[in-house]
């Protein structure tokens, strides 16, 4: 069913990566203090700054993808797992970038979309929890019968 708990968890985390990501910044530039956004670096030099949009962008869809795959809980859980761990290479990845910033001996300034992967990751767990229970009280019905 699609109106589970886990499908919310998994339907914000989606949105959260694919929808917020565009509308908030990651960090600003030491020179005229511009606002980074995730659609700017696909012009980056660095393949390492393009690798975050496409991670982003995936993130999301494996989200959404998950959401209806309802029926096979055990499928959905893997597929929430190799989610989280795109977001923990997402978070190890934009936390190499914040410590290497050029400017950071002067004040600079991280954006709120350095945070979304940890918020993911715990929509995520939340969700494989759900999952877990609901296969849980499947298979206690099962040995009922």
């Amino acid at each position: 069913m699609i109106q589970r708990i886990q499908s919310i968890y998994l339907l914000v985390a989606g949105i959260i990566s694919g929808g917020l990501t565009l509308l908030v910044n990651l960090w600003s530039t030491s020179n005229a203090n511009l606002p980074v956004f995730i659609l700017d670096l696909f012009s980056s030099n660095s393949l390492l700054e393009k690798s975050i949009p496409v991670l982003f962008f995936s993130s999301a869809l494996i989200s959404i993808v998950a959401i209806f795959l309802f029926n096979n809980r055990q499928l959905q859980f893997v597929i929430n797992r190799l989610n989280i761990l795109i977001n923990l290479f997402l978070l190890g990845i934009l936390i190499y970038l914040s410590q290497t910033l050029s400017g950071e001996a002067s004040v600079s300034e991280k954006g709120i979309g350095m945070f979304f992967p940890v918020i993911v990751i715990l929509l995520l767990f939340l969700a494989n929890r759900a999952i877990k229970k609901d296969e849980d009280l499947v298979k206690s019905v099962d040995r009922l019968r």
